[in-house]
């Protein structure tokens, strides 16, 4: 049986953009217009297809991205609508994993706003085709030129207008592409018609050498050329259109639907993504292709784990064909699973399809072990594709439930969650026994406490965010502990002696680390070295003469192990160092791996504290994007934060962006003090930046406190 879309009729686009900029509202209305609902939904009455989550109903915004698709002109559209809050990054960045065309959501009345450039760029780090789409041009005192070089300020002069409203407000009625040199316009045009005009074609020309070259010298170019040379111009970047729309009075849509089907890049695009990929066959290799030819390669993009569906993985084809009742290979782990139904999403509603093509995008049912970023094939001889990459949680929060005997529910639901967030991780506090859960923020933790209790009937206590320091050495350190416990019949006995040295950051693997540091030229008689990344840890075996026996060795190695994630100085996780064990001494019969691995512990903790100990703390980057005359207060506040103001940029629209880098610790609660400042006018965006010592003050502050709750636990 064919597939259902041919690759060059599929087009696979992303919705992405700041909050409220209007997105789902837009995605609603290209399903309205390309026929594929009977009824415009609306975002304010909850009757929208995307946002269908009770929680998206609740709140009034996206929380995750929904799995569109609408027929248009012969072209089949999978529209991905992502969320524009800077709290749910993760759901936007898988959206555009899964795509060829970024479609960047920009509000009339608020301009570029800070997640609309981390879209743009994380858009362009990935080589996708880009378009801007300006909504809301129906609001009042909207000033297009501005918000026009706004943009060209923000992303670059190749961001040029595709199409003009007749005005702007509440008056806009009718919408006119710029293209054709012959049509004319009225006058109400908002904009310079003619200099707007000029702009486009030659972001169109500059893509193609000898199209170029024509314009240059006979001055103009035909309507069917530029239409011919469009999609080149998007591949290459020299054109990123700007298309002018109002989503809720369905004005400009059918006009972009039109563009992005004839347009838009279709899937066979995904070549330069692909491009180095082997698949092996036969002992023979050759380069990957987007074709329904091509052995089935695929790539999870998103989980749902649905109250009434089940378990959802969404993947999207990259070549080859899918087919249902088919075994595939998970590429991650080398496990063969069976693919039973396949799944074409709208919304919550699903439909069952048999086979899906490259660009498609299909709901695999009831399949557990899937994990976001995974690569499925038919075979293991298929290329592993890169991982999404994604911003690391930053928040935490420990829980604990509100009724006795939920522990196990609340284990299972937040497992549940974080496997379809990639931006969640739920650990399990070895130092305080307590069930840890990151995110990005403290809205994002919120979030994921509403949907344990409305999906799992789990209510949750919580504690204050815990701030992820970091604990590590300065100098180098030496210890030892003798273990001697002797309780009638069989005791316990075990000596080690340790030395502790800090361990270069730029080591990332077992190589640099024998390469750089533990090597014979440094410890002579080194007898073994196990490097472990997840820490820059290195525990060295340097021992002579038996002192330890070669048996022991791995439970010294664990007993120091222990305490990497149970800290020393203020019981946070250690990195960054290195042990060398290099004497000991054990008894023939009161010898274990116990009281070999509990002398180490404690070896390890007198070693530590004589290396110069200190905190690290993780210091993010922010983006503060605030209305002028705001600033001075933003930029007063920000040294009280301990933030370093790195650089600050004037917006059009009298709109000032300022960049800096604070501690986590003092920016926790930013959110709230920065609509404070700027009457609820104020965006920012954060992400991890890298780990610092943290000031000596400071750091007596967070050992005391720490010391001070080890002693209350103890009593």
């Amino acid at each position: 049986m064919a597939v259902k879309h041919l690759v060059e009729n599929v087009r696979d686009i992303a919705l992405v953009g700041h909050r409220a900029a209007g997105k789902t509202s837009l995605a609603d209305a290209l399903l309205f217009d390309a026929h594929a609902v009977d009824r415009l939904g609306s975002v304010d009455d909850g009757t929208s297809v995307a946002d269908a989550d009770a929680e998206e109903h609740k709140h009034h915004f996206s929380i995750d991205t929904h799995v569109l698709h609408a027929d248009h002109d012969g072209k089949h559209l999978n529209i991905l609508d992502a969320p524009g809050s800077p709290d749910f990054i993760g759901a936007a960045l898988e959206a555009l994993a899964a795509v060829e065309t970024a479609v960047i959501v920009v509000s009339a009345v608020n301009g570029v706003e800070a997640v609309t450039r981390k879209m743009f760029a994380e858009a362009t780090a990935l080589g996708l085709s880009r378009a801007i789409v300006v909504n809301k041009l129906d609001a009042d005192s909207v000033d297009l030129p501005s918000l026009v070089e706004n943009i060209q300020a923000s992303f670059g002069k190749n961001c040029v207008l595709f199409n003009v409203p007749d005005r702007t407000g509440p008056g806009m009625r009718e919408i006119y592409c710029l293209l054709d040199p012959k049509q004319i316009l009225p006058p109400s045009v908002p904009v310079d018609v003619a200099r707007s005009r000029s702009a486009l074609i030659e972001a169109v020309v500059e893509s193609d050498e000898a199209l170029l070259e024509k314009y240059l010298s006979e001055g103009k170019v035909t309507l069917a050329e530029l239409e011919a040379d469009i999609t080149r111009a998007l591949e290459a970047g020299t054109l990123i259109p700007i298309f002018c729309v109002s989503a809720k009075k369905d004005k400009g849509v059918r006009e972009l639907l039109d563009a992005l089907a004839r347009y838009g890049l279709s899937p066979a695009f995904a070549r330069k993504r692909l491009d180095g990929f082997q698949i092996g066959h036969n002992g023979s290799t050759h380069q990957i292709e987007p074709t329904e030819q091509e052995e089935f390669v695929g790539q999870v993009f998103k989980v749902v784990n649905d109250k009434f569906v089940g378990h959802l993985s969404f993947v999207r084809v990259m070549a080859g064909k899918l087919q249902h009742n088919h075994n595939v290979v998970n590429l991650r782990n080398g496990q063969t699973l069976r693919i039973g139904h396949l799944l074409e999403a709208q919304g919550k509603a699903t439909t069952q399809v048999h086979e899906a093509g490259p660009g498609d995008i299909v709901a695999v049912a009831k399949v557990e072990g899937l994990e976001i970023g995974d690569t499925i094939a038919y075979t293991n001889h298929a290329p592993k594709l890169p991982l999404p990459h994604f911003p690391a949680p930053m928040f935490g929060l420990a829980i604990e439930p509100k009724t006795r005997g939920d522990e196990q529910k609340i284990s299972i639901g937040l497992h549940k969650l974080a496997s379809e967030d990639p931006t969640v991780k739920v650990t399990h506090d070895a130092q305080t026994h307590e069930l840890v859960i990151s995110g990005v923020s403290q809205l994002h933790l919120d979030i994921i406490r509403e949907r344990l209790k409305a999906r799992f009937g789990v209510e949750v206590n919580t504690k204050e965010p815990k701030i992820p320091y970091r604990e590590t050495i300065q100098g180098d350190g030496a210890g030892d502990h003798k273990h001697k416990k002797q309780t009638g019949g069989r005791g316990q006995f075990a000596e080690v002696h340790l030395r502790i040295y800090p361990l270069p950051r730029e080591i990332t693997t077992q190589q640099q680390c024998e390469e750089q540091f533990a090597n014979k030229s440094r410890f002579e008689k080194l007898r073994s070295v196990h490097y472990d990344p997840a820490f820059n840890f290195a525990f060295l075996d340097h021992t002579v003469g038996g002192s330890i026996p070669t048996n022991f060795i791995p439970a010294v190695e664990k007993g120091c192990k222990e305490m990497l994630e149970r800290g020393v100085l203020a019981g946070y996780r250690i990195q960054d160092c290195a042990v060398e064990v290099h004497f000991g001494k054990y008894h023939d019969v009161d010898s274990s791996e116990a009281a070999f691995k509990t002398a180490a512990r404690l070896a390890f903790k007198k070693a530590f504290m004589t290396a110069r100990p200190a905190l690290l703390e993780p210091i993010v980057k922010l983006e503060i994007t605030t209305p002028s005359r705001y600033t001075g207060a933003v930029l007063g506040d920000l040294p009280t934060k301990r933030a370093h103001v790195e650089n600050q940029d004037s917006l059009p629209g009298d709109m000032t962006v300022i960049y800096a880098r604070a501690p986590l610790a003092e920016v926790a609660k930013y959110a709230a003090q920065l609509g404070g400042m700027t009457q609820g006018q104020g965006s920012y965006a954060m992400e991890l930046s890298h780990y610092e010592m943290v000031p000596a003050a400071v750091q007596q502050q967070i050992a005391s406190r720490a010391q001070l709750k080890k002693d209350e636990d103890e009593e």
